[in-house]
């Protein structure tokens, strides 16, 4: 049973929908407090369990998205044994020191009698659904409920897995040990890619670089406009995440972009990465030309890119010296790199079992 907040309830089901077969899981909407929903759960589990075969409720945070399954059957196992409340804890392994409310440290606490509480809390269903319906209002926890109701709570060992995920390093550190857990035929979190792109100058057409239109300067020859720092750019992140190239991808013979300006390929592009589960991290390219004169526009080229892309995009330019195509200003050559993340995971199917 998800509970979940009134505002969110469409999105929860369709979640849950997508984790277990559709219209397997129940959602119920919750309330302001962490009391009041957990009533709501428990009532609308009651209201399902028609023969009255439920005998341990588990109320878990989602937070805490990363628990084991172990947890679960060793808190479950404990309540049937006990019939008390029961919640997984971990030793306190920092030092706790209790505070005027400012800088000034009043006491230090025996760390050995202090426990890290975790989810789930488990309780005999009967006894736990008297204890809620009763319960005077103001409980944050819900072994503060059950033990207000003259009941008995105990502990388990609990796992470091089973981190709460609160602030953005929480999410980080969640990232890394899925990424640790994830199955070898899982491509990397992280994946590079380079592309390379060549046009020859064409006087008779209009100068777009970089997404932007260069007045008095000649044009790029091509199928479309050209645009050679776009176009390397669409290469690099086509090839990061393994979809191939921008020829591939777009090619001439697709009238969606015939005359198409530089945007049209990255917004496909970018349509491309999310499909395959990836998002785009940093860009870097380099530009290789006689002319235009680049260094007076790199900063309003690069915020340019960089908001179609939603990622950092960093430009620079350079000559040849005079040597080569570029050098005798014959036309322009784009190298540029990508980062890009995975952000779509196996399905749950597949997932390993946590």
């Amino acid at each position: 049973m998800v509970v979940a907040p009134s505002i969110r309830l469409d999105a929860a089901r369709e979640i849950v929908d997508r984790v277990l077969a559709p219209g397997s899981g129940a959602v119920v909407a919750g309330g302001a407090e962490r009391q009041e929903s957990v009533a709501a759960g428990v009532a609308a589990l009651a209201e399902s369990d028609a023969d009255g075969a439920l005998d341990v409720v588990l109320i878990h945070d989602a937070a805490r998205a990363l628990t084991p399954t172990a947890v679960f059957a060793r808190v479950a196992a404990r309540v049937r044994e006990t019939q008390a409340g029961v919640i997984p804890a971990l030793p306190m392994i920092d030092t706790v020191a209790e505070t005027d409310g400012g800088t000034a440290i009043e006491a230090v606490a025996d760390r050995s009698r202090l426990a890290v509480l975790q989810t789930p809390q488990g309780f005999p269903f009967g006894a736990y659904r008297a204890a809620i319906a009763s319960a005077t209002a103001g409980h944050t926890d819900d072994t503060s409920v059950f033990a207000a109701a003259g009941h008995d709570v105990v502990t388990v060992v609990g796992d470091e897995a089973a981190l709460k995920i609160t602030t953005p390093w929480d999410l980080r550190r969640a990232e890394l040990l899925l990424d640790a857990a994830a199955p070898a035929a899982l491509p990397p979190a992280l994946r590079t890619g380079v592309g390379v792109d060549v046009h020859a100058y064409d006087a008779s057409a209009e100068c777009w670089l970089g997404g932007l239109f260069w007045p008095n300067e000649p044009g790029l020859a091509g199928h479309s406009d050209g645009d050679a720092v776009s176009h390397a750019t669409c290469d690099a992140l086509l090839s990061a995440a393994g979809l191939g190239d921008i020829g591939s991808r777009f090619g001439v013979d697709d009238p969606r972009f015939a005359d198409a300006r530089g945007e049209v390929f990255l917004t496909a592009t970018l349509e491309l990465l999310a499909a395959a589960g990836y998002r785009v991290e940093n860009v870097a390219v380099q530009l290789i030309a006689a002319r235009p004169r680049f260094a007076p526009r790199r900063v309003e080229v690069e915020q340019h890119l960089s908001g179609i892309l939603g990622a950092p995009v960093s430009v620079a330019a350079t000559t040849s010296d005079g040597l080569g195509f570029t050098g005798r200003a014959e036309g322009v050559t784009a190298i540029a790199t990508a980062l890009v993340a995975r952000v779509a995971r196996v399905s749950a199917a597949d997932e390993p079992r946590r």
